[in-house]
């Protein structure tokens, strides 16, 4: 494949890129994470610069693309709101264009529920130069990269008729997207993986990304089912992911914000016994790998006992964060190994 394919693209969802395409940033990420053991670096992305903006908090997100445009020779502007005149209204036209003149590529985090998928895309409409979505309201690209890139290293790379378990479970730290379960929901089947997704009936993801989810399923020869059980979508299954997502598909964005936390509030506590636990994990095949997006609502998502087990890859899948991010840099801002 010709890395030209990819150099000026933007990233906000995978859905924009073929199987191929995506096999290639995984390619790409094993090859740099080999030259990572061995202290080896780059300069691919010398004297480049990305403008990272962020509306929200990031532990992986942050370090993964700051560490990986240094690991290439390159460098990054950690960016948030009272940093720029974002906070005093300036379009993101205008925030596209003007960067666009200064960098090489931009980077959004923001995960508003009807706002941030918008607002990269407004921004990737006016900037001249790669936009990354570090995540937003409806996907989380560099995840699902991780992601996948943990699943082939620890299932190997074919992975058509795996199962893999993606299920909601109770947490108290904070209301978290749709954002990564919708992501592996549209990307796994792809690879022929077989996804049940387990949620309450009040934390649905959203109806339109099912039915997306459902055609990746048939291009990639996977499946994807929904199940009202944590225990049934955990019932011989491969690898678990068990992890919280917010009520936000339920609601009108256009509703007081008071009165979407104080409804998801009442349904979360309803459902207090979706954690994974070693009884329930039982239930999955003996072999079977736990994964988490981090940060985990440890005692509530999940069990430290499970989470700190021999299953868990949790720390191999974070640390994929630097790998493919880095391939994603290097192609999409530099287009050349």
């Amino acid at each position: 494949m010709e890395v030209n394919t990819f150099r000026g693209r933007d990233l906000i969802t995978l859905a924009d890129y073929t199987i191929e395409e995506i096999q290639y940033i995984l390619d790409l990420a094993g090859e740099l994470k080999a030259q990572f053991l061995r202290d080896e670096f780059s300069d691919a992305l010398s004297h480049k610069t990305l403008f990272m903006m962020f509306f929200e908090q990031s532990t992986r997100t942050r370090n993964s693309l700051e560490a990986g445009m240094t690991q290439l020779g390159g460098h990054a502007h950690d960016l948030t709101p009272d940093k720029m005149q974002i906070t005093h209204g300036e379009s993101p036209k205008d925030t596209a264009v003007v960067l666009s003149r200064m960098g090489h590529g931009i980077s959004i985090r923001n995960c508003f529920y009807g706002i941030g998928n918008q607002y990269l895309t407004t921004i990737a409409e006016h900037a001249t130069i790669p936009v990354i979505s570090m995540q937003d309201d409806l996907y989380h690209p560099l995840q699902g990269l991780a992601d996948i890139m943990a699943i082939q290293e620890h299932c190997g790379v074919n992975l058509r008729g795996l199962k893999v378990a993606v299920t909601w479970a109770y947490a108290t730290t904070h209301a978290k997207p749709l954002s990564v379960p919708q992501t592996q929901a549209l990307l796994f089947p792809r690879f022929g993986i077989d996804v049940v997704v387990a949620n309450p009936k009040e934390f649905p993801l959203q109806p339109e990304m099912l039915k997306r989810a459902e055609g990746a399923a048939k291009e990639g020869g996977g499946s994807v089912s929904v199940v009202d059980s944590m225990d049934e979508a955990l019932d011989g299954a491969d690898v678990v992911i068990p992890k919280n997502w917010g009520g936000f598909a339920h609601f009108d964005p256009f509703v007081d914000d008071q009165q979407h936390m104080a409804e998801m509030k009442a349904n979360l506590d309803k459902h207090k016994d979706w954690i994974c636990t070693s009884e329930r994990f039982a239930r999955a095949k003996p072999d079977a790998r736990i994964m988490h997006a981090l940060p985990a609502d440890r005692g509530n998502e999940i069990t430290d006992e499970l989470l700190d087990s021999e299953h868990s890859i949790i720390y191999d899948e974070a640390e994929n964060r630097l790998h493919t991010s880095k391939s994603v840099l290097q192609l999409l801002m530099g287009g050349a190994k």
